[in-house]
């Protein structure tokens, strides 16, 4: 560990955190874009030097984009978008500087469980990770599906139905696996719906429209007053909520073992399983504490084991893994059991780094989280222009181009309408993100099972295929339980209420 300390080394460690927060906290910029961006600064470094800034940069990245989940309701990634249910409600509630202390604590907490992971455990959970075939990544993204139902709307119905509708946008762009065109009603449309645009364009511009309708009108308007919290608070807020942490800190590990899922998926899940493992259920949505500490610790627990499978077998567990994956080979260097015999040095420097940045986050964090006042002194019409141009930036950014603005400002519209009549971003973004990783293993799946042991045999059978199955049977049968259990006490109170008024 002595190597993360040389003055240059630490240096770049600094570098890499404070940027990531940074470039975390913009919309649009998601870890992927962060570390892409920042590898041709590392052509002329080190090898070790180079991977300790991207490594910096990917852990900080993905806590950063807590602060506008949190601030603004625009999650600054997928991984974020979680936070934004009980974080943002919290902001408002004025406890925004408590959000984001007890964000940054669980997020330091998963990271250096994921961190301590890799240290471990990398040869038992790399033989773990290839376990998982196109059947089970179909059941995992069935598994995120059941999620949709009793995210974040007060109905769900509704929750349903926008689930439904960011199933149906996920499909908009040609098949990639027949290349059939499939609705696409303008040519920005032709290669499908970019995840980031629509995040944005979801999340940011109802806030936008909110603020202008009603900026003008303090008694109308969404005012956040952010009140300071002790940091000693904060601590004990995490560490008393010891189920929501472990759920979030066991599932983002989990999942950031198995290729290609993702932090969006992680946060979602540990947020879904540790609001039906609440005593406190009801509150969820509400500005509950343990929703910002589920989903924070799971997306940075993801961190360390998404490198398991590509530091061991050469295979990224992320998209973020994949860019390093590219950082790795302009230095010439071939992850997989080679790099720890050949460059040792390099392996264990870089992992080593990332523990010590997960702690530099988490302080640098907890600085940012002491300015969250000054964030929310900003009038609303400056900060709807704020947020729309970052909006703009953002989308525009992607893929350099137009099209992808005016999608992100279409969705958003649409967005806008649909809130009004109770529907929520959360379990639309959900749908988008899961349509095609649940579409693409089973066209995958299918065409295996038709040349080997058929369609039932194959999505049916097998240890994992079971215990996935049983997880969904067990959240669909939980959730409706709770739908109907909710109404009945509705109903009774309804009743008391009527019979009180009668009397």
């Amino acid at each position: 560990m002595g190597d993360v300390f040389t003055p240059v080394n630490f240096a770049l460690l600094l570098i890499g955190t404070v940027g990531g927060l940074i470039l975390g906290a913009t919309p649009g910029l998601s870890p992927t874009m962060a570390v892409a961006l920042l590898i041709p600064f590392t052509f002329q470094l080190e090898p070790q030097q180079g991977l300790i800034l991207l490594g910096a940069a990917y852990t900080s990245t993905v806590a950063g984009g807590a602060v506008s989940a949190i601030l603004l309701k625009i999650p600054g990634a997928p991984a974020n978008i979680a936070t934004t249910l009980d974080g943002h409600t919290m902001a408002l509630n004025g406890q925004g500087a408590k959000a984001l202390q007890v964000s940054f604590l669980a997020s330091a907490v998963g990271g250096i469980f994921g961190v301590l992971l890799l240290i471990f455990l990398t040869p038992v959970l790399a033989q773990w990770a290839l376990a998982f075939g196109p059947s089970h990544l179909f059941w995992l993204a069935i598994l995120g599906v059941t999620v949709i139902g009793t995210l974040d709307s007060s109905s769900v119905v509704k929750g349903l139905l926008s689930g439904c509708i960011g199933l149906w946008l996920a499909t908009i762009g040609f098949d990639d696996i027949m290349g059939a065109q499939r609705f696409i009603f303008h040519s920005s449309l032709s290669g499908g719906i970019n995840v980031i645009p629509a995040l944005i364009g979801l999340f940011a511009i109802p806030q936008v429209i909110t603020m202008l309708t009603k900026g003008r009108s303090d008694s109308g308007a969404e005012v956040i007053t952010v009140q300071r919290h002790p940091i000693g608070a904060a601590l004990r807020e995490v560490f008393g909520r010891l189920r929501a942490l472990s759920i979030g800190t066991g599932v983002g590990s989990i999942i950031g073992l198995i290729p290609g899922v993702g932090g969006q998926i992680a946060g979602l899940v540990a947020y879904d399983q540790s609001k039906k493992f609440s005593a406190e259920s009801e509150k969820f949505g509400k500005g509950h504490p343990e929703g910002v500490i589920a989903a924070e610790s799971a997306n940075n627990a993801m961190v360390g084991p998404s490198l398991v499978p590509l530091l061991t077998l050469s295979i990224p567990g992320s998209p973020t893994a994949a860019v390093l994956l590219g950082g790795l080979l302009i230095h010439g260097i071939f992850p997989g059991p080679d790099l720890f015999m050949n460059y040792p040095a390099v392996a264990w420097t870089f992992i080593d780094s990332m523990l010590i940045g997960q702690i530099l986050m988490c302080v640098f964090g907890l600085f940012i989280a002491g300015l969250a006042a000054k964030v929310a002194r900003v009038p609303h019409a400056v900060m709807a222009a704020i947020v729309l141009a970052l909006a703009v930036f953002g989308s525009y950014s992607v893929q350099n181009s137009m099209g992808d603005v005016y999608v992100m400002a279409t969705l958003g519209l649409g967005m806008y309408f649909l809130e009004r009549f109770g529907f929520s971003a959360a379990p639309l973004v959900l749908g988008l993100i899961l349509g095609p990783i649940a579409e693409a293993n089973f066209i995958q799946g299918s065409m295996i099972a038709n040349a080997t042991v058929g369609l039932g045999p194959y999505f049916f059978t097998g240890a994992l295929n079971w215990l996935l199955i049983a997880i969904v049977v067990v959240s669909i049968s939980y959730s409706v339980w709770m739908e109907l259990r909710q109404r009945r006490y509705t109903t009774k109170d309804d009743a008391v209420a009527k019979e009180e008024s009668l009397t």
